[in-house]
């Protein structure tokens, strides 16, 4: 009983000290994302950033969720990761009107 009741006190010690900060960054993309091809290049190259957990895309509302481990990266390393994909981020929300810019998308067709 003595090994039991100490096996949980460990337990219930050691679980704080292993808990992940999950954090969301909620951004829009520029130049804006104008093709399922682009959310999909999103998602087939975050995957790979250390600490991500989960990516979505909204191509009507131009948002994109990335979830990521706040241990393993931070938002700073996000942003360098959408600059390798030829996008340059801002909050979602922003008011500002994006400028008339082509799309990755647009630049591999031509």
């Amino acid at each position: 009983m003595k090994k039991l009741i100490s096996l949980l006190l460990l337990a219930s010690a050691i679980l704080p000290i292993s808990a992940k900060e999950i954090k969301e960054f909620v951004v829009t993309t520029q130049p804006p994302m104008s093709c399922h091809n682009c959310e999909e290049k999103i998602k087939k190259n975050l995957r790979f950033e250390k600490g991500v957990t989960n990516i979505t895309t909204d191509l009507k509302n131009q948002k994109v969720v990335v979830t990521y481990d706040a241990d393993k990266t931070n938002e700073e390393n996000l942003v360098k990761a959408f600059g390798k994909l030829k996008y340059d981020v801002k909050p979602f929300g922003t008011t500002e009107c994006p400028e008339k810019t082509e799309t990755p998308c647009e630049q591999t067709i031509k």
